[in-house]
């Protein structure tokens, strides 16, 4: 009895497992990230403007398993980038730029189709200011079950945050989705037994 306790103690609390994963796929369906995510955690989608060249932010969450646009930074009034009245409150970040704070949309199908930018654009998953790091959520993924599933390389590079996911590196000059999906957990893989 003692042992099967202390046992369950050892385990992770499936509280602070990921529910959700964020998958970014090629055009083909092949997967190129998967990330777990969490419900309440979330990314930023990062870039550099093709114009002025400063890093622009679009901050995502999972609510309740669904993917919200909560906020987007944007550093200056250049072209493309303004606020639409009614969409969210526009707030001073205090260096020249913006934030739209309170945007919370959801979006529709809980997934998007992304051109992805060359690398002078870089497209770029990052971690949210306000949330926690996502070689902190990559971390903590690999003591829960579904730990396995996340690609050696970004687990390495959880190691040495911050981790920073170029999609123009896996996919530049291509269409690929972002997608928050329910956590599917995969039977462990069959041993062979045989001498």
């Amino acid at each position: 009895m003692l042992g099967l306790l202390m046992g369950l103690f050892a385990l992770p609390a499936l509280a602070d497992c990921p529910s959700h994963e964020l998958k970014v796929r090629a055009a083909d369906g092949r997967l190129l990230v998967r990330l777990p995510m969490p419900a309440g955690e979330g990314w930023c989608l990062a870039w550099n403007h093709s114009v002025e060249g400063f890093t622009v932010h679009d901050c995502y969450r999972n609510v309740e398993g669904r993917m919200v646009l909560q906020r987007s930074h944007l550093p200056d009034f250049a072209a493309g980038l303004d606020h639409i009245p009614g969409r969210g409150r526009q707030v001073s970040d205090g260096h020249g730029g913006y934030w739209i704070e309170d945007l919370d949309e959801p979006v529709p199908g809980d997934a998007y189709r992304l051109r992805v930018g060359a690398m002078r654009v870089d497209h770029r998953l990052v971690s949210r200011p306000e949330g926690a790091p996502l070689a902190t959520l990559l971390t903590n993924a690999r003591d829960c079950r579904a730990g396995e599933r996340y690609a050696a390389d970004l687990v390495a590079l959880a190691a040495e945050p911050p981790v920073v996911v170029s999609l123009s590196e896996l996919a530049a000059n291509q269409r690929v989705t972002l997608a928050l999906e329910p956590l599917a957990l995969e039977p462990p893989a069959e041993r062979d037994e045989t001498p």
